[in-house]
């Protein structure tokens, strides 16, 4: 269903408000619009394998849930055993009839990346999708056991390095990036992506990130398409996840009363993987609406830094 143009308009005055369209004001409003899309068929993924990183907290148990309902087979990655196991139980609790397995993986390390995706392909020989969740925000700069700036490492290098090994698996399947609103206030850093310039902030590496996902995401569509797959790129808006909390209390304490809960902050995460037919690939979303890469000129890559930035990630992922 095409929106009316005076929908979109009032759509695009939230999402640049910020505080009307991230919250749970803009999401609210969307819904209650002409043209909010369908949610997924009840049995959409009855019978589909899909893997979600970072499901011990959050965003993660908020899409394995969502994932468990429409169906899905859900194959939890975290990387605490102890603590994922302890959601694990919570989710089947709440959805007796939920299938679940949990699976152990430290997404920032290459090496571990590599031996779960050789377990996994082992033991699935098809999977529907997966929602590259997990993420970090360290309080001073700290690096993966190859040397990567940590939050790149987790919200770049190893979900490209995890989707690379499963791809034969992957054929026909869908992708989902968890990013972040924020980076719509940081440029590609192409010249500096171990962040090794200037004072380090964790919220500005956050943020580099996760617009280093979405600088990439066309090239690595374009990349996986060759065997089917789909890919895009999300942000859940203001979610008053444990990373929040932990990392931006005074943020936190002031839009507390309008800051999003997890099932909200997923919902566009489980319905890329679950609305058919498959969402175009290579697409950023927001509120299962498409939404552009930059709102201001000052972010916008030239092709030059783009091409940097792939060499850089070809390196680090070990890219064919």
């Amino acid at each position: 269903m095409s929106r009316p143009l005076p929908v979109r308009a009032l759509d695009t005055v939230l999402d640049r408000s910020l505080v009307l369209g991230y919250t749970t004001i803009g999401l609210r409003v969307r819904q209650a619009l002409p043209g909010w899309p369908a949610d997924p068929a009840p049995d959409a993924l009855a019978g589909r394998d899909v893997l979600v990183t970072g499901a011990s907290s959050g965003l993660g148990i908020a899409t394995a849930e969502g994932l468990a309902a429409l169906g899905a087979r859900v194959h939890l990655v975290v990387r605490d055993e102890a603590k994922g196991g302890r959601v694990l139980d919570e989710i089947a609790r709440r959805r007796p009839d939920a299938e679940l397995r949990l699976w152990r993986c430290d997404v920032g390390d290459v090496d571990d990346v590599r031996r779960f995706a050789g377990e996994v392909g082992a033991e699935l020989p098809a999977i529907h999708a997966i929602v590259h969740n997990a993420g970090v925000m360290p309080p001073e700069r700290a690096e993966s056991a190859q040397g990567h700036e940590l939050s790149m490492a987790v919200h770049v290098v190893g979900p490209v390095v995890m989707t690379e090994a499963l791809r034969p698996q992957l054929e026909g399947g869908r992708v989902v990036l968890v990013s972040s609103g924020g980076m719509y206030g940081q440029a590609l850093r192409a010249d500096d992506p171990a962040y090794r310039r200037g004072t380090y902030s964790p919220t500005t590496a956050y943020a580099r990130s996760k617009r280093m996902q979405v600088e990439m995401l066309p090239l690595l569509a374009d990349r996986w398409s060759l065997g089917g797959i789909t890919a895009a790129a999300m942000h859940p808006g203001w979610a008053d996840t444990p990373g929040v909390k932990e990392s931006l209390p005074r943020f936190r304490s002031i839009t507390r009363p309008v800051l999003r809960d997890d099932a909200q902050g997923a919902d566009t995460s489980v319905w890329l993987v679950g609305t058919e037919p498959p969402p175009a690939t290579g697409r950023f979303w927001h509120d299962r609406v498409r939404r552009l890469a930059h709102i201001v000129p000052t972010t916008r890559a030239g092709e030059a830094d783009r091409a940097r930035a792939w060499a850089w990630l070809e390196e680090a992922a070990g890219l064919g």
